[in-house]
């Protein structure tokens, strides 16, 4: 675990945390200048402002920053999903939990205060902002099933030897099914989709030839924002990579992955990251 705050890796964090944030409160702003009215690019814009940030502190163990970050995102992944209503209240909210994130990515290892509690509290109850569809409720990691299936994982690694490592371990979960680049990844990922079997657990390494796995989290995630299925009830993709520097891996989790692991990977560490998103029993 990183302990001390002049870190580099937690500086340019707090820095690209900092943008993140900045952005999406203007983009709630503009939204709240118009009326509250919808806007599905500015509102995923957001969405995925919050999932950096989450995701970041997540990668850098700062588990407060993470658990704010993560039940704003959640709530805006029922925005992004019409499941409830964008209100004036709610964007209010949102505001308040982006500037209160600000404020604690400056000191990212202090201890978040009891009213950071109420503020999530609010956002999720206020008055004014009624479900949509009756399905409010905020959305948790993990799937609907609560693993009661054995795991469908899609493991997407051009190397042999760091294949074999992971397809050995991944498969005493279930399947685990392979592709060697991000092509043949994306086209395993629409047949599931197609077919109503899809992946729990995506494992994508970033440096492969044909298409990076960048670029096929770009286009999984699309696929499956076009059949209404948010970040955080899709599948939950890990990013398996030799490249740690914090700017590539804010760039991943903009791009909506879920876990970083830096190779050689350890399998306990990733064993842990699956248990955080409720992927084993």
């Amino acid at each position: 675990m990183i302990s001390k705050f002049d870190d580099e890796l937690v500086l340019e964090y707090v820095a690209d945390s900092r943008d993140q944030l900045a952005r999406a409160v203007t983009d709630l702003r503009s939204i709240e200048e118009d009326g509250s009215e919808f806007d599905g690019e500015l509102m995923n814009s957001v969405h995925r402002a919050m999932h950096a940030v989450k995701a970041g502190a997540a990668f850098l163990e700062l588990e407060d920053v993470c658990a704010l970050a993560q039940r704003t995102e959640n709530m805006l992944s029922l925005i992004c999903s019409r499941t409830v209503d964008l209100t004036p209240g709610r964007i209010r909210g949102l505001i308040s939990a982006a500037d209160r994130l600000s404020e604690l990515i400056e000191d990212p290892f202090a201890s978040i205060p009891a009213d950071t509690g109420e503020l999530v509290g609010e956002l999720a109850g206020a008055t004014d902002c009624g479900p949509s569809s009756g399905k409010a409720g905020p959305i948790e990691n993990g799937g609907a099933d609560s693993r009661h299936r054995p795991l469908r994982t899609l493991l997407v690694e051009d190397d042999f030897v760091s294949r074999l490592l992971l397809q050995t371990f991944l498969s005493r979960f279930g399947e685990c099914h392979i592709a060697v680049n991000g092509s043949e990844a994306v086209k395993a990922f629409r047949s599931g989709l197609d077919s109503g079997v899809g992946y729990d657990l995506v494992c994508m390494d970033i440096m492969m030839p044909e298409m990076d796995g960048r670029e096929a989290v770009r286009q999984v995630r699309a696929m499956e924002e076009a059949k209404g299925i948010g970040s955080t009830i899709g599948a939950k993709i890990f990013m398996t990579t030799s490249v740690h520097q914090i700017k590539e891996v804010a760039s991943c989790y903009r791009e909506l992955c879920d876990a970083y692991l830096v190779k050689p990977i350890d399998l306990g560490k990733l064993l842990g990251q699956m248990e955080l998103f409720k992927l084993v029993p």
